[in-house]
């Protein structure tokens, strides 16, 4: 049953912890800096497809439970990491490169504060890493408490309800049934498609830097 992924298959994880497991990683990957490799976006939408009853011999929960409890544990992890990152920020992004933490990372969360302001807290939401470190940084910034706490509420029903209803919707599509993992490998590929697209775009502005920089 683990399949693709091996311990961070969405099936795997929800047949080992249920419904408890879920909202735990839900909760590390919107606010511990430990859990952006945790399989968010996929792990609701394999939540969704198994309440719709899609997979024989695994059960999470009534779409309903899903719908309530996913946001709450979202907009949790959102608040604590505000809070780690109002507490300890400078001290956190301060320390060098190691296995878990890059530089990169920030960087990318930070781009998306430069362009999108506020709003970066729900946008974020889909992104992977970004969402995980986004929220640290907002606390870091001393970004306003009630400001961020708004659009925490509004991302995670967004994300944690809307993704989770989408499986549970596309559950009940036959060929859906039949070909989940391939798709919870479609649904990672396309959500890091922002990802590399701000990596790329952050290689070219530092090439066009550079060439500026060598005439002079």
């Amino acid at each position: 049953m683990t399949g693709v992924g091996g311990f961070l298959n969405p099936e795997h994880l929800i047949n080992t912890f249920g419904l408890i497991g879920v909202l735990v990683i839900v909760f590390a990957e919107c606010g511990l800096l430990i859990g952006f490799f945790l399989p968010g976006d996929s792990l609701l939408f394999t939540a969704g497809l198994l309440a719709a009853g899609s997979v024989e011999g695994i059960h999470i929960a009534p779409l309903w439970v899903l719908l309530v409890s996913v946001p709450l544990a979202a907009i949790a992890g959102n608040l604590v990491g505000y809070w780690i990152g109002y507490r300890a920020g400078p001290a956190i992004f301060n320390k060098p490169d190691s296995r878990l933490f890059k530089a990169e990372y920030v960087e990318k969360a930070h781009g998306f504060f430069e362009k999108y302001g506020a709003r970066t807290i729900v946008l974020a939401r889909f992104v992977p890493i970004v969402r995980t470190f986004a929220t640290v940084m907002a606390g870091a910034s001393k970004m306003n408490f009630r400001l961020y706490a708004f659009y925490s509420v509004i991302g995670g029903i967004l994300w944690g309800a809307g993704v989770t209803a989408l499986g549970y919707w596309l559950g009940q599509v036959e060929w859906i049934k039949n070909n989940i993992e391939l798709l919870a490998i479609g649904i990672v590929l396309v959500s890091v498609i922002p990802v590399a697209i701000e990596l790329l775009r952050g290689r070219r502005r530092a090439n066009r830097a550079r060439t500026t920089a060598d005439p002079a």
